[in-house]
């Protein structure tokens, strides 16, 4: 990785793979809309952690140690799966007040980081992209850890540029509504989105779960 060309051959490759919707960026919408623009920034940083942490197994060559450990990663994604329905439960039976705007959960932004942390390692795109599409992209072995340094701070960086935009017209749509019968709704249309993320995330973990039987 002599030339800096890599970086941005990696930089749009990642930017085009994270704008397209899939079960993470369900959740983060649910999150936006459900929830204060805290919590939602701490979500996009545990989405881009979990990230970071698909590239680093990847140049450090533990594709075959993930496949080797698959079934450890059917319980992850179990977990994300689970968590990412009682957070539609909690959006879902929350009390909006007219002159408020509910939480839907009293989670912590660190809770929030770690919560889209889990999604990420068990989402599938993630796992896609980071060790079956990346070597078409880099050069694995020739990755130092400056390099590494690098990528990882690229992948932070193009993550929120591709994610903001959904964050923030979730966060808009809900920020213009005033009426206490409208916020609800609100809330359990974030319930409803996060629990289909939750939903599609579980009948695949089931799935490869049923697979290693």
């Amino acid at each position: 990785m002599d030339t800096i060309t890599p970086f941005f051959a990696y930089a749009a490759a990642l930017f085009i793979a994270a704008a397209i919707p899939g079960p993470g960026i369900a959740a983060l919408v649910g999150q936006s809309l459900g929830g204060n623009a805290r919590r939602t920034g701490f979500f996009m940083l545990g989405i881009a952690l979990g990230d970071v942490t698909w590239l680093t197994v990847a140049i450090v060559g533990l594709a075959a140690v993930a496949k080797t450990f698959a079934g450890a990663f059917v319980v992850i994604k179990l977990f994300g799966a689970l968590y990412l329905l009682y957070l539609a439960w909690g959006f879902w039976a929350s009390d909006v007040q007219k002159t408020s705007v509910a939480s839907g959960t009293e989670r912590t932004p660190v809770a929030a980081m770690f919560a889209a942390y889990i999604v990420t390692l068990g989402n599938p795109k993630p796992i896609i992209f980071y060790l079956a599409l990346l070597p078409s992209v880099l050069d694995l072995g020739r990755v130092g850890f400056g390099q590494w340094m690098v990528l990882s701070v690229l992948t932070v960086v193009v993550l929120f540029v591709a994610l903001t935009p959904y964050a923030f017209l979730a966060a808009k749509a809900r920020n213009v509504m005033s009426d206490g019968a409208a916020l609800r709704k609100l809330n359990q249309s974030a319930a409803v989105v996060i629990g289909g993320a939750g939903a599609l995330i579980l009948v695949e973990a089931t799935s490869a779960l049923l697979q290693h039987v």
